[in-house]
């Protein structure tokens, strides 16, 4: 195919407007897919994905369309994931892309990641075509929704194409505007080879297979290949193209989006956003890539049995295989021994792990709080970096904590900015800006200390403006604050994956909240267990778990009372003696009682 006649684009939207059901039509339009081989979100192959309604990963495809002009064109489209959490997978697919098809809710309008993948959009200089979806509801409103499109990015309200993807209605118009709009794919082909790695997954007979897009250059099965910044090299196995299952070709050329099967059995020869070249007489200079996704929240994982440990290690090694953003390194624990410390990019990214494992590869697995990276300046001018309270150093040695603010963006309608704002303020929020989108729908602009807004902030905040807010973050800086460290003991015994980092103002009632909810989750045991909240060596908060009672005296009907003290005696000393080595059973519940802390506020 002449490259002229190549586009490559992708779709943009927030969670849940509609995304791969285009993407399906698209397909269906083209002929890519027979009818009878359709399902609905045919990307999404996941079983999660296709549950939850949600992309997890981006996929790509190639269609093949013949315009109205009689020409025919190569097609290929990236479908990337909605939610915030996944906001790098869509950063690569821009990055193999000339143009993006903005996908916009009729009944919902402009929500935060359409703000947020549009700017990711112009900052990669990409062509937009804005698309309203969904104008079958009853509740659509395609005019005004519209016109908030034409206020954000100044596209005339009149030309934006009006769809319904479920229907199949304007899809033809989508496709002819792609083709018109989106200039074809620069790049010289007689020039060493360049190609983008935009994303990966692992395949058991061929390896990692690395997603690319040739931006110079030629890639056959002839030739072997150079990855530019880990200098490993291979034979490829396989070079391909997605149509939309794996289609092996011969070549591919300058422009062309497509796949090679490198072999390699671990992810950290083939990164995502490397260059692929010729090993010898390769290109020079690297194409401008992107940095390493960097986890924002980390959580301890082990397994129920310890004998499984070795199982949940090699399945996180397959797992990061098809997850590049995946992080993970062993750690023990007193109370539950031998597991991994592992970096989530959110606390959804963090929940999509958790039941990968249980499902894909039947583990059992208890997963601690998530906590999130703290800086710590110590007196000897030393900086620490530490993501789990267990590492923090002894409190005389620190001269600062230093915890990570998340600058945020709440759309709402203007009815619940009073109750938002107080949301705010309680999580330790500060304002920046308010601006109104319309007569009825608010920007709220605020500065959010991270540790408060991955705990339940979300759930709080679709509850308090019945789901009609939405939410996007990123990062802002270091700020150093007064915390402090919260450990809790059970029987006595510090249990590491418990405590927490607090401030200092919220240490007491945070304390006496966890410790109350604790002597509800742990069951009881036949002696008395104490549960304990405490700041250094200053217990701040007690509760107790009170002990199975046994009648001993129920055989003593009459008598004597001290044939009853006697054996009162004798009860109490065993007490005594089993409490010295029983060990206390904590559930997961206990562990995740520090997500829900502040739902009585």
């Amino acid at each position: 195919m002449r490259r002229e006649n190549i586009r490559n684009f992708c779709i943009i939207a927030h969670i849940d407007h509609g995304k791969s059901t285009l993407a399906d039509r698209l397909l269906q339009f083209t002929n890519t897919v027979a009818d009878r081989d359709m399902q609905e979100q045919l990307l999404d192959s996941m079983d999660l994905e296709r549950e939850r309604g949600v992309t997890i990963k981006a996929s790509a495809v190639r269609m093949t369309y013949t315009a109205k002009s009689g020409d025919d064109y190569e097609i290929n489209l990236i479908d990337t994931p909605g939610h915030v959490d996944f906001t790098y997978e869509v950063s690569r697919a821009l990055q193999a892309c000339e143009g993006a098809i903005l996908v916009v809710d009729a009944s919902q309008g402009i929500e935060a990641q359409t703000l947020a993948n549009v700017y990711l959009a112009l900052e990669q200089d990409l062509e937009i075509i804005p698309v309203i979806n969904k104008i079958d509801l009853p509740a659509a409103r395609p005019d005004s929704v519209a016109q908030e499109v034409e206020n954000l990015i100044g596209f005339p309200a009149e030309d934006i194409i009006r769809i319904s993807a479920k229907q199949g209605v304007g899809i033809q118009e989508v496709l002819e505007t792609v083709i018109a709009k989106v200039p074809p794919p620069k790049g010289v082909t007689e020039t060493p080879l360049r190609a983008l790695v935009f994303d990966s997954h692992y395949d058991s007979y061929k390896g990692v297979v690395a997603y690319v897009r040739i931006v110079d250059g030629q890639l056959t099965k002839r030739d072997n290949f150079r990855l530019m910044s880990t200098d490993a090299v291979f034979e490829p196995v396989e070079i391909g193209i997605f149509n939309p299952g794996m289609k092996p070709i011969e070549s591919l050329s300058a422009g062309e989006v497509g796949y090679v099967a490198t072999g390699f059995k671990s992810v950290r020869e083939c990164r995502v956003g490397d260059t692929i070249t010729l090993a010898t007489n390769g290109a020079t200079e690297r194409l401008p890539g992107y940095e390493q996704a960097k986890p924002m929240v980390f959580a301890g994982m082990y397994p129920t049995d310890n004998d499984d440990y070795g199982e949940l290690r090699e399945a996180l090694e397959k797992l990061q295989l098809n997850d590049a953003s995946l992080i993970y390194e062993p750690e023990t624990s007193q109370a539950l021994n031998f597991g991994f410390r592992v970096g989530f990019l959110g606390l959804f990214h963090m929940d999509i792990v958790q039941e990968r494992l249980e499902r894909e590869y039947d583990l059992d697995i208890l997963v601690t709080a998530p906590s999130v990276e703290y800086e710590i300046l110590q007196k000897s001018g030393e900086l620490l970096k530490i993501d789990s309270p267990a590492f923090m150093p002894d409190p005389n040695d620190i001269d600062e904590i230093r915890e990570p603010w998340m600058k945020i963006q709440i759309y709402t309608p203007e009815e619940y900015i009073g109750a938002l704002m107080d949301l705010v303020i309680k999580k330790r929020g500060q304002f920046i800006t308010m601006e109104y989108l319309d007569k009825t729908r608010v920007v709220l602009t605020y500065r959010l200390p991270l540790a408060e807004l991955i705990v339940d902030f979300y759930d709080r905040l679709k509850s308090t403006t019945r789901g009609y807010a939405s939410l996007d973050y990123s990062f802002d800086k270091y700020q150093p604050e007064d915390l402090v460290k919260l450990d809790i003991l059970v029987n006595g015994d510090p249990v590491d994956a418990l405590a927490i980092i607090v401030h200092k103002d919220d240490a007491y009632h945070k304390g006496q909240k966890l410790v109350s909810k604790l002597k509800d989750l742990i069951p009881r045991q036949q002696f008395a267990v104490p549960i304990q909240a405490a700041v250094g060596k200053k217990v701040i908060s007690r509760a107790d778990v009170k002990a199975m009672r046994k009648d001993v005296l129920a055989k003593c009907y009459g008598g004597d009372i001290t044939r009853k003290k006697k054996l009162l005696e004798k009860q109490k000393k065993g007490k005594r003696r089993m409490k010295m080595i029983g060990a206390v059973e904590v559930p997961q519940e206990a562990f995740m009682a520090l997500l829900s802390l502040d739902e009585e506020d």
